[in-house]
């Protein structure tokens, strides 16, 4: 009982940090300020957005005349303009709607890769992930990260996303988080707004779940709930909010010099290796499954159940990639979507079968397991450069990212001693962290002008400007120290308050009943070992 109350103590006091910021923002909003939101979505988008958001679009004084002198065509414009928007705004949705069904490619993925024994457990997690990650995102998660946004351009809107908090240091502003949109209330009750929260929310998602296959087979289940608030609140929309949401690491190149910033376009830093990051922490302090190494540290492999269900687990992951990095553009209208749509399909292509090659080569037989953790090492890796690099190099990216995963799994198992029963430490951590170097290196100029400010294009070492490279390498630098010790203290922690591993008897015997009262395969009987 005293852990029961522990538990939703911890939960309580997130929900209570979201009430405390954001209660006179959704209660006591100035007249003007809420003039700034727009709940029905009728008065976005109109004639400013024809042109959109460039040097080229129509002044206030231009819309004005036009309005006078032109009545016909000014509301010809504001269709248009409004419609521009729309079809903007349908692309995101659309697309964020493929990144949340990627939460069942995870769980089959997960799943098939554990023991049958523990297979209702894994997919309740997965499952669970989802509805706990939502409303802690929606709590506050969104308004750290994204509350100091400013509002997207490509959707006409979302303006109210204009309070981030600052410090100033070296006479230069450092945003640490946004203070807009708790409870997504008050001025962030806006079409818009409500639109951004659904895209970055399944990102976050995607993040949450990946600590889950690291963990899976000897989690407790009350402990995992506890985690899934936390990161969905607070640890993931910080460093989210650093690098989308207007935060400093977005500003080291107007700051500093060092070319764009940190960039990421679709989510290596942001979501792979934050989730990879604390996936290795939780491991770490969780402890390997029972039977996982000998005496002398010698690991043991203790095989999936169901390989034909992770391998579908991982075409449904490389189906709402699509969504994941073509989305990213937050615009129909902008057709480097072709480009990073099939950068993302060559890098996973790429990383599949170099990761068979590679098992084949070595172990005397290509292995599908490796294969398919490949091709999601590959989609890890070409997630951050996807818009910046062209096929060439979306190639290249793969195929080292299909090596880098096989090589991290034996280094993480033989050399760390931590066990991950599905790789995601290595698919997610170490080639996440690959993807935003690789940004760094093979930019080739041809995309992101004005990006975070700077002017020109993204460019990497290999094209003229190694201080991208830099920025890479502050960012990811950064993903590890912050993500790493704040996670690793709060599984030291909340293991103090409740166990986060189940009892000896109960993994020997599988978790499902123990766990979840559901057994995944109750028809036959299941061989209880390790």
């Amino acid at each position: 009982m005293r852990r029961l109350i522990g538990i939703f103590a911890i939960i309580g006091i997130i929900f209570s940090f979201g009430i405390f910021f954001d209660a006179p923002r959704a209660f006591a909003e100035e007249p003007a300020q809420l003039q700034l939101n727009d709940p029905s979505g009728a008065k976005t988008g109109g004639a400013g957005d024809v042109v959109g958001a460039s040097a080229n679009a129509p002044t206030a004084d231009d819309l004005k005349k036009l309005s006078a002198n032109e009545p016909l065509a000014a509301k010809l414009a504001d269709v248009v303009g409004h419609n521009r928007i729309a079809t903007n705004m349908v692309w995101m949705l659309v697309c964020g709607f493929l990144v949340m069904f990627m939460q069942a490619g995870f769980a089959m993925a997960e799943t098939g890769f554990t023991q049958a024994k523990n297979a209702g457990h894994t997919m309740a997690m997965n499952f669970m992930i989802y509805v706990i990650g939502m409303l802690g995102y929606w709590v506050c998660g969104f308004a750290l990260q994204m509350g100091g946004f400013g509002g997207a351009p490509t959707l006409g809107g979302g303006t109210a996303l204009s309070n981030e908090f600052t410090i100033s240091l070296f006479g230069k502003d450092f945003g640490l988080f946004g203070t807009t949109g708790f409870f997504l209330s008050g001025v962030s009750y806006d079409a818009v707004i409500f639109s951004i929260f659904l895209f970055q929310m399944v990102f976050m998602d995607t993040t949450a779940t990946i600590p889950t296959g690291a963990m899976a087979e000897r989690w407790t289940f009350k402990s995992f709930i506890v985690y899934g608030f936390f990161i969905s609140a607070i640890v993931y929309p910080l460093y989210a909010n650093w690098v989308w949401g207007g935060g400093w690491l977005t500003l080291i190149g107007k700051n500093f010099g060092l070319g764009h910033g940190h960039l990421d376009f679709a989510g290596s830093s942001v979501v792979h290796m934050t989730g990879g990051v604390a996936a290795l922490a939780g491991a770490i302090v969780l402890g390997p499954r029972i039977g996982k190494f000998k005496a002398d540290g010698t690991p043991v492999a203790i095989p999936g159940h169901h390989i034909p269900m992770a391998v579908v687990g991982c075409f449904i992951l490389a189906f709402g990639w699509f969504g994941f990095n073509a989305g990213s553009t937050l615009a129909g209208g902008d057709l480097r979507i072709g480009v990073i749509a099939t950068n993302t399909m060559l890098a996973g292509s790429a990383a599949g079968l170099t990761s068979m090659l590679y098992m084949w080569f070595k172990y005397g037989k290509p292995d599908i397991s490796m294969a398919a953790n490949g091709m999601l090492a590959g989609l890890v890796a070409i997630t951050a450069p996807c818009a910046y690099v062209n096929s060439v190099f979306a190639v290249i990216i793969g195929g080292i990212a299909g090596i880098l995963v096989c090589l991290s799994v034996f280094f993480v198992e033989h050399k760390l001693k931590v066990d991950d029963p599905v790789g995601a430490i290595s698919v997610h951590g170490a080639n996440g962290l690959w993807g935003v170097i690789a940004l760094g290196l093979f930019a080739d100029g041809t995309y992101g002008d004005g990006v975070n400010g700077v002017s020109g294009t993204v460019k990497g070492l290999f094209y003229g400007d190694a201080s991208q490279l830099g920025a890479q390498v502050v960012g990811a630098a950064t993903n590890i120290i912050f993500v790493f010790i704040t996670m690793y203290v709060f599984f030291k922690v909340l293991n103090m308050i409740t166990p986060l591993r189940v009892p000896r008897d109960q993994e020997i015997e599988g978790l499902d009943q123990h766990e979840v009262a559901v057994t995944a395969y109750p028809d036959f009987g299941i061989r209880k070992t390790h």
